[in-house]
């Protein structure tokens, strides 16, 4: 879990903005997104292999360049 300690004179709306990049960069977000609804294995099974085909194609651009 991310901590954020608050520094001197610091105003809580800054604490709290450092709070939430800290939480994004760890990943707390898309894994309570992940969670939120169950997801069949045939649908977990599909998400990931488009996910690798668009990995594979950008990688595949970003080469060709």
């Amino acid at each position: 879990m991310p901590s954020v300690k608050i520094r001197e004179g610091e105003n809580f709306e800054r604490a709290l903005k450092r709070f939430t990049k800290a939480c994004q960069r760890a990943g707390v977000f898309s894994e309570c997104r992940k969670h939120r609804h169950f997801e069949k294995p045939s649908e977990k099974k599909k998400r990931k292999l488009s996910a690798a085909r668009r990995k594979h194609r950008r990688t595949a651009m970003l080469e060709s360049s």
